[in-house]
């Protein structure tokens, strides 16, 4: 990663697509009157697990293959537009993903030879639709797109761009949504920070960034800080989250008192959340944030889920609009010193924003976003 510090990079444009809105918009509107997307899985059977709920976008239609490739396109369409590239001839693309085009795989499998090969490559649709030649993958768990993130921001510091499209994709995947099944109780929702949580259910979506050296700004990126801490395989630990929070207030030159608003990873699961509350409340002591969390309203979107965070901060910091954590009624002892965003807020004076994203293994990643002044 870049080490200098208080370095900034415009962010032109944002797209997002997840089963609340096809659209940034749509998106922000649905988080901001607390819509859950959660619905029973139709498009795949589900009668074999105790589970049988998730955020499936689309979820009446058939399941077919490419559809995180579709998804990506979707937004990345959409930054590009509010950015005005008309395409993407000589601009690089990086991907966060966790799981690609996984259930291509599965349904590939499934149909046997007559099935053939799925094309797991993001890159052939980049470059057909957009011109696109130089596209690079970041498959890092659920922080993948915010190390996206941090991998774009070194290309600029380095001269190697002078834009930077970056993006997130994941879909819901019967094999991930299986392995779940087997180590939590059956539920029907998620709950961030709450003490009711039972664990996590997958959610589709999408988004992409565009970020480069200038141009008409929706926000500033200040830095992105980057932990591996690699404490356990699946369990995080709250001192590799508090390196990488550090390390990205270090990178953007702002101190934890300067943050006005945290969109934490919050994924409804016990050890993240306790884990992550006592993160935060090291970090910003008496000068706690308000601290929200979107993943009760999208679902855990993987590799997509720190972008997805990150450009709804982006919309917060735009328009003083801060979503809830819906539902949110019994917090865990760990959590009871944050200032969590228990009811909407609106016109608030937002000017910097911190994004959390966290992933198996001690993968970690945190963004630091400013309002255009």
């Amino acid at each position: 990663m870049n080490t200098q510090i208080d370095t900034s990079w415009v962010i032109t444009g944002a797209g997002a697509v997840a089963v609340i809105g096809e659209t940034l918009t749509e998106f922000f509107a649905a988080l901001c009157a607390g819509r859950s997307g959660v619905a029973e899985i139709q498009r795949f059977a589900t009668h074999d697990y105790r589970t049988h709920h998730g955020y499936p976008r689309d979820n009446s239609g058939p399941d077919t293959t490419a559809y995180a490739t579709r998804l990506l396109v979707q937004s990345v369409a959409e930054a590009m537009a509010q950015a005005r590239l008309d395409d993407l001839t000589g601009i690089p693309v990086i991907i966060g993903t966790g799981l690609r085009e996984f259930r291509s795989v599965e349904l590939a499998w499934q149909a046997g030879p007559a099935g053939g090969s799925p094309d797991l490559d993001f890159g052939p649709a980049l470059r057909d639709r957009f011109g696109c030649a130089e596209v690079h993958t970041v498959s890092n768990a659920c922080a993948a797109s915010l190390h996206a993130l941090g991998m774009a921001e070194d290309l600029l510091a380095l001269d190697r761009a002078d834009t930077v499209v970056v993006a997130g994709v994941d879909t819901i995947a019967v094999s991930m949504f299986a392995a779940l099944d087997l180590v939590q109780p059956p539920m029907e929702e998620l709950r961030p920070f709450d003490a009711r949580h039972k664990g996590v259910l997958m959610g589709d979506g999408a988004a992409a960034i565009v970020l480069g050296r200038g141009g008409a700004a929706r926000a500033v990126l200040r830095g992105v800080g980057i932990s591996c801490d690699a404490g356990h395989v699946t369990a995080p630990d709250p001192g590799g989250i508090v390196a990488a929070m550090h390390d990205a207030h270090r990178r953007a030159g702002v101190r934890p008192a300067d943050v006005d608003l945290v969109l934490a990873h919050g994924t409804g699961t016990a050890l993240n959340d306790a884990a992550e509350a006592t993160a935060l409340t090291e970090v910003f002591g008496a000068t706690q944030p308000v601290v929200t969390a979107i993943k009760a309203m999208t679902g855990h979107t993987s590799g997509s889920s720190g972008l997805l965070s990150l450009v709804a901060a982006i919309e917060s910091l735009h328009t003083g609009s801060v979503p809830a954590i819906p539902d949110l009624a019994i917090l865990i002892d760990e959590a009871k010193p944050l200032r969590l965003a228990t009811a909407p807020i609106e016109s608030a004076d937002l000017r910097v924003a911190q994004v959390n994203s966290f992933g198996f293994g001690g993968v970690n990643a945190v963004a630091i976003v400013e309002r255009v002044a």
